[in-house]
């Protein structure tokens, strides 16, 4: 859940987007894959073993910081890239191929960096500085129950001058890596839920490593608690629902990290069969490099994973359209044309990776279940990540659309489901 996902009416609309003067989308993609490529390579080459030992990648973090990589949509004029929606989708989908985790445990980061962009001129100030300094912002929005939808059981309660915070978060993903997280909560007397950004090394604040999803496991997604965690009154963003492109760059993180999973199980079948000596009488007696049934099935594979990212690519563009100011549309246009589509590809690329994952144990044999090797943590992270906002909800709002023309609405808030009376009465 995104702190991201409730949202003022743009201040500056287009302080998050490419300065005018920026290069191509595939000029800004290959310099920076160039940067970066290096430490992606560094990254994979350890990824293995991080997985079956279950190491938490800080020093992966730490080398993609050096290099800057959570800067990237944090405008030139501020200091960063400056780069656009899609080039940036680019590099995090290659990223995700290197390790899934770590890719996405920087979701909550890059939404806070889009949720800056939209804020006033003294908070981009006060802000974008320390994302160009390398500083990581985690979240804390879902609660694990007895919180009804729409609603925070954590509590922002004044004291003195700031404030103190009270309650306790689940799937916090990326905190535990960060320096400041952006905690959902409520206050008494407020209308609505408050972002709290709290520093994650000050006293009240827990972060707990615990986890147990079967897939992406290095991301940190535990729980964190606050208890009377003290909060300036400048960290207070005061939000309300409107439509902006927030919901929907949080949710395409979740399948950019889906395509980089795709790509990393097709480099594993492809050195599967490449390298692969034995056969069956069965077959064609061939080696399987050469054997056109095995190489049909990584025809295949390869098929769905190219269409998996070019779906992701896609919806990215059209963000970048919604973004572009020499575009004549209206605000709830623009908002549409990037969550409508991403809500498409949300339709499209989980299960495409997911049967990709999965037809990589149809081209070996037996000893591709062999724990040494973990390729069932493709499909594991594949399917962990597709869990995380309902393609079902996705096809109704996508039907809706396109028969009633019905706005749809973005992912702002997950609780406990009300009465049946009361939902009505709603």
């Amino acid at each position: 859940m995104s702190y991201a996902s409730e949202t003022l009416a743009p201040a500056a609309p287009s302080a998050a987007a490419p300065s005018a003067a920026a290069p191509s989308a595939a000029a800004a993609y290959e310099t920076l894959a160039q940067r970066f490529r290096p430490v992606f390579a560094r990254i994979a080459e350890g990824a293995l073993a991080r997985e079956q030992d279950r190491v938490l990648p800080f020093e992966q973090v730490r080398w993609l910081n050096e290099e800057g990589f959570g800067r990237l949509r944090v405008p030139t004029e501020h200091g960063g890239d400056g780069i656009g929606f899609e080039p940036f989708f680019r590099l995090l989908i290659e990223l995700a191929e290197a390790d899934s985790s770590v890719a996405h445990l920087y979701r909550s980061h890059f939404a806070f960096v889009e949720t800056v962009g939209l804020e006033s001129e003294d908070f981009r100030n006060r802000w974008y500085p320390k994302v160009v300094a390398g500083e990581i912002f985690g979240n804390a929005a879902t609660e694990k129950s007895g919180n009804v939808l729409g609603t925070t059981g954590t509590k922002l309660t004044r004291h003195g001058g700031d404030w103190l915070l009270n309650g306790r978060k689940y799937y916090t993903t990326g905190t535990i890596f960060a320096e400041w997280i952006a905690v959902m909560a409520s206050t008494e007397g407020v209308e609505g839920r408050q972002y709290a950004v709290v520093s994650t090394t000050q006293p009240g604040v827990e972060i707990l490593d615990d986890w147990d999803g079967f897939g992406q496991q290095l991301t940190g997604t535990g729980t964190t608690i606050f208890r009377d965690a003290v909060v300036p009154d400048a960290n207070i963003i005061r939000r309300s629902e409107s439509t902006t492109h927030e919901p929907a760059f949080f949710q395409l993180v979740l399948l950019a990290v889906l395509a980089g999973i795709g790509r990393a199980a097709l480099a594993d079948a492809s050195a599967l069969v490449r390298d692969r000596k034995r056969t069956f009488n069965t077959g064609s007696g061939e080696l399987f490099r050469d054997d056109p049934l095995i190489l049909q099935l990584v025809g295949q594979l390869s098929a769905k994973v190219f269409a998996a990212e070019s779906v992701v690519l896609a919806a990215a563009r059209e963000l970048d359209v919604g973004a572009d100011r020499n575009v004549d549309l209206t605000p709830e246009q623009r908002y549409v044309r990037g969550e409508i589509a991403v809500e498409k590809a949300q339709l499209l690329v989980p299960e495409l990776v997911q049967s990709a994952a999965q037809q990589l144990f149809d081209v070996t044999g037996a000893s591709a279940t062999s724990k040494s090797k973990s390729l069932d943590r493709h499909w594991r992270n594949a399917r962990t990540v597709s869990t995380h906002n309902p393609a079902v909800f996705k096809a109704r709002t996508v039907g809706d659309y396109e028969v009633n023309g019905t706005t749809p609405e973005g992912l702002h808030s997950i609780g406990d489901a009300r009465a049946a009376g009361q939902a009505a009465a709603g």
